[in-house]
């Protein structure tokens, strides 16, 4: 069916949903979405917008959706476009991503927990932005709820007039009618000229089977219609519109989309790296003299490497890579190999949960297993010509002859937390090797903290010792300020005099001894015995700053040897003692894959 053009009869308002994680943007989405008609009461269902099962199992938007809905006020018709924005650290290009297609945002804060890390991120990113914030405190019908505390704390951090804040709960519906009137009034609508040449920014993208890529748009000039040439001004490349449409939230096609409205566009483009988010589209007819202001792509900063499973060759893990990668352009994947664990991938991230959901995926939405080693982060090596290369592994560190020095990445940290746990984090990030930089109250027990750390820091367990030291209320948010260059060592593991490949990993030099001790233990406890003695060692160059030893199995060869001359015993055991010196020559000790995962494994 085909929806006659409404943007010339309403007031259009483009806005976006920005909280921390679990403040409740889906079941706001929800509510707007239920009182709005866009939906029934029997169609209703928690999370809506969130369409993939690891989205409801979790809890989480990981996704940004958008969609369009009508609504009257004051006798007047408006055509709200709204996204849904998710909150995890990991996917805030989503959340810039929103941002671009926007003039207004509302800000949602838990009034039981108040202004936490990504709050204040996503707060400072809108204002970046240019964009008008209409603050909401959430769940004000719960018992631990204190709405004013909260309010006063959104003034004294962000800004924002404590006053103006609208209070509600989207659970239940209280105070949706005074947030729907704000929306309406304090929101601006868009500005931009029908009859300019079109110019359309590309925020999103999805792959459907059917159709091809599905482009998502926001018109700023011109306007969209069917059949209409298009020249993606980035790509450079030319494509003839089949389809336009808008998510009501259900997908329904239009006729044209005009400046200032939302919509999705199709145009048989063939995969999702045809198409760059942050694209502007015009018209190839009648092109605009320019691009509109980009979007900076998504940077991986977690690596590490998938290899098949048991029940899994490396032809599926391929194709199942390929397939996922054509909905999630924001990972990255290569051919690895290891000696090992053999052939895999080496796999890009934007961070620890984003390897979570994309292991979890293939494992459940393509049916393949996954052996994941564990995380490393990507290293800048300043090389003696001056040239600098990225690497993302320790195999990758080039010969320390030819190196000039190596750099890592930083975090800016941003953690809110208690009063009462300042020592607790305050020693937490020193032993990360953290530089701090300051502290402020937001209230009388709560206070963030700002501390610069390496990222290979806390990419470990920072988190879950961040949770424990707070009982579960500290919150954490960062930004990659860049690669600053360290004391960083390659150190080299090796078994029997020869050194695991997959094993070696780039430490800090003060950190290299506990590092390697940690390794061999565990190593040790995992190769079995053989028939002789197997050195276990860790290495810097050739500097040896570790070592284990597996004992050999010993057989009692003068066992049958009873009475006689002692000499008869001791030609025995120097016999038995040579073998054993050339065995250890020409044998090769056997690693069991079980013990390579051990070490291995993230977190450790």
């Amino acid at each position: 069916m085909v929806v006659k053009r409404l943007s010339d009869l309403m007031k259009i308002r483009n806005f976006c949903i920005i909280a921390h994680i679990d403040h409740g943007k889906s079941t706001l989405a929800d509510r707007i979405l239920e009182r709005t008609g866009a939906i029934t009461e029997r169609e209703m269902q928690a999370q809506f917008l969130d369409d993939l099962d690891l989205e409801r199992e979790r809890g989480i938007t990981i996704k940004a959706s958008a969609v369009t809905v009508p609504h009257e006020f004051g006798g007047e018709k408006y055509m709200w476009n709204l996204i849904d924005t998710p909150g995890h650290v990991d996917f805030h290009y989503e959340v810039a991503k929103a941002l671009q297609a926007c003039e207004g945002a509302l800000l949602v804060v838990d009034a039981t927990q108040g202004v936490q890390a990504q709050t204040v991120a996503n707060a400072y990113a809108a204002i970046e932005a240019g964009l008008e914030i209409v603050p909401v405190i959430n769940k004000i019908d719960l018992p631990s709820a204190q709405p004013d505390a909260v309010a006063e704390e959104m003034e004294q951090v962000l800004g924002i007039d404590a006053l103006s804040a609208v209070r509600i709960s989207a659970k239940s519906g209280i105070g949706i009618p005074e947030l729907f009137q704000a929306i309406c009034e304090r929101l601006p609508g868009p500005r931009g000229d029908v009859n300019a040449p079109l110019q359309a920014l590309v925020f999103d993208s999805k792959y459907d089977d059917y159709r091809g890529v599905i482009v998502y748009v926001r018109v700023f000039n011109g306007r969209l219609t069917m059949g209409q040439k298009l020249r993606f001004m980035g790509q450079q490349r030319i494509y003839q519109v089949t389809g336009l449409g808008k998510f009501t939230p259900r997908a329904v096609a239009v006729d044209s989309i005009g400046a200032g409205e939302v919509g999705f566009l199709v145009a048989n483009i063939k995969t999702l790296g045809d198409v760059t988010i942050g694209d502007t589209v015009t018209d190839a007819m009648a092109p605009a003299a320019e691009p509109l202001p980009g979007y900076r792509p998504p940077k991986q900063m977690v690596y590490c490497d998938f290899y098949p499973g048991p029940d899994t060759e490396y032809t599926q893990l391929r194709e199942a890579l390929e397939k996922l990668r054509l909905n999630d352009s924001s990972f990255t994947f290569e051919p690895e190999t290891s000696d090992a664990l053999g052939f895999g991938f080496r796999c890009g991230f934007l961070g620890l949960l984003h390897m979570e959901i994309v292991q979890e995926r293939l494992e459940r939405e393509q049916k393949v297993q996954v052996v994941q080693t564990a995380p490393t982060v990507p290293y800048e090596v300043v090389l003696a010509d001056g040239t600098v290369k990225m690497i993302d592994s320790a195999s990758g560190l080039p010969d320390l002859s030819k190196v000039k020095a190596v750099r890592e990445p930083m975090i800016r940290a941003s953690i809110i937390v208690p009063a009462e746990n300042i020592g607790d984090i305050s020693k937490l990030c020193q032993e990360r090797r953290g530089v701090y930089r300051k502290t402020e109250y937001l209230s009388a027990s709560r206070i963030i903290m700002e501390y610069d750390l390496p990222l290979a820091e806390v990419i470990f367990d920072f988190f879950d010792k961040l949770k424990t030291a707070t009982r579960g209320y500290g919150t954490l948010d960062y930004d990659l300020i860049g690669f600053h260059e360290e004391d960083l060592v390659k150190m080299d593991i090796l078994v029997n005099g020869q050194p695991i490949d997959a094993l070696s990993l780039i430490v800090h030099r003060s950190k290299a001894e506990s590092r390697g001790r940690a390794i061999i233990r565990k190593l040790k406890s995992e190769i079995g015995r053989h028939l002789f003695e197997v050195p276990l060692q860790a290495a810097i160059g050739s500097r040896v700053i570790a070592r284990e030893t597996i004992s050999a199995m010993r057989k009692n060869v003068t066992a049958k040897c009873y009475g006689g001359d002692v000499s008869r015993k001791r030609k025995l055991l120097e016999k038995q003692k040579e073998g054993k010196k050339r065995m250890k020559q020409v044998g090769q000790v056997e690693i069991p894959q079980e013990a390579f995962m051990a070490v291995l494994e993230p977190g450790e």
